[in-house]
């Protein structure tokens, strides 16, 4: 198998690297080797992989395999999986990764409920706790709530120290991840004017969790959060999760990349005009696909809901040639077969009438009602592999 031995690092695409402003950054580079090695592990499950194939796969030297395994084994992240026999020589010994090794806890903040889950290093939920939340509470009132939440959840972890990714996270938590409706700034963790909650905007979101936790904390979108998860799930290269509970919103993955926008201002979906002369959306529009979408699914007209998700979708794979729609929220997964029929009815029609033909499946997305909470934990995770967002903006304690 060819060599991946990419020497960039910080990028956002879900499976590889991207580059750095000038020059080698050397102790990024030893990290992202390590990176490399830990994803590798990661995939090779409970079987493990030799350090011979970590070398082939990864295109680094064997000593320097040999020198990031014996540091990864130090630390706790790495342990031998038995020996397979060799075509010559003695039998190699097989390493994989201990997934109790570190933990991350995702965080999902919907505007009346709180989901919160404990995953191991592999992303497997080993604990899940859920509460109610009131956003009109105020932000001071929402932290407090949610931490108390994080702290119960996993009492007998403590904050792994401040490591980079090529240093092990001990027995301790990464961080937290949290996941809420935006528009925020992902980069500063700040929040703006969160849709019927405009006493948000401007809140510090990130540093109020980190100040109080003491742990490093990232802060996204739902939509974004559980976007990332379902991408590293490899359900397609370039797809739209489409999220309906409390809000709309969406998650966009383009080319296996996260897609944010320069201002981190992405899939704001439910804030498409799609009637001028519609009802006042809270956002200050009138027709927003999000308030003709919540005001069919308070009265009781899912087909009508389905119907206006569709229009949304169908503009979504019109502008950016997407290969699949997801959905996702609780107003969807009420009635799953509703919304998937639904929706998948008008991307049908537009396919026919203006298209070449070709139909974009649609499908609920896997996670169920804390994919969002997953998503969030992921958001933590996948810079120890590699994976995406390697230089994560945290704020810490």
């Amino acid at each position: 198998m060819g060599g991946v031995n990419r020497t960039d690092v910080g990028a956002e695409r879900v499976g590889g690297g991207g580059r750095t402003g000038g020059g080698v950054n050397l102790p990024a580079l030893r990290g992202h080797n390590a990176a490399l090695v830990l994803d590798l592990l990661r995939t090779a499950g409970d079987g493990g992989i030799s350090r011979l194939e970590l070398a082939e796969r990864t295109g680094l030297t064997p000593q320097a395999v040999s020198k990031i395994t014996a540091r990864l084994r130090t630390e706790g992240l790495a342990a031998e999986a038995g020996r397979r026999a060799s075509t010559g020589g003695k039998p190699r010994t097989l390493l994989r990764l201990v997934p109790d090794a570190g933990h991350a806890i995702g965080l999902h903040l919907d505007r009346d409920e709180l989901t919160a889950v404990l995953a191991d290093l592999t992303g497997h939920v080993v604990a899940e706790r859920r509460a109610p939340l009131d956003f009109a509470a105020g932000a001071e009132a929402v932290v407090e709530a949610a931490v108390k939440v994080v702290r119960g959840l996993a009492p007998g972890l403590k904050p792994g120290p401040d490591r980079g990714p090529d240093a092990g996270a001990g027995a301790g938590l990464l961080g937290v991840g949290i996941a809420l409706p935006g528009p925020l700034d992902h980069s500063d963790g700040v929040l703006h004017r969160v849709t019927g909650f405009p006493a948000w905007d401007g809140f510090p979101l990130r540093d109020a969790f980190a100040g109080r936790l003491g742990l490093p904390v990232v802060v996204d979108k739902d939509t974004n959060a559980a976007a990332l998860g379902l991408a590293l799930g490899g359900v397609a290269e370039s797809f739209a999760y489409l999220h309906l509970g409390t809000g709309l919103g969406a998650g966009l993955v383009l080319g296996g990349s996260l897609y944010r926008g320069a201002r981190t201002g992405a899939g704001e979906f439910g804030h498409q005009v799609i009637q001028l002369d519609g009802p006042r959306c809270e956002c200050g529009n009138r027709g927003c696909i999000e308030a003709l979408c919540l005001a069919a699914v308070a009265r009781g007209d899912l087909d009508e809901a389905a119907r206006v998700l569709g229009a949304g979708a169908g503009n979504l794979v019109s502008l950016l040639d997407i290969d699949l729609v997801l959905l996702g929220g609780r107003a969807v997964l009420a009635d799953e077969e509703r919304f998937v029929r639904g929706v998948g009815e008008v991307l049908t029609t537009r396919a026919r009438q203006g298209g070449d033909g070709t139909e974009v499946p649609v499908s609920i997305a896997p996670g169920g009602d804390r994919g969002v909470a997953e998503g969030a934990a992921q958001l933590v995770l996948t810079p120890l592999f590699g994976r995406a967002n390697a230089a994560f903006p945290v704020g810490r304690g």
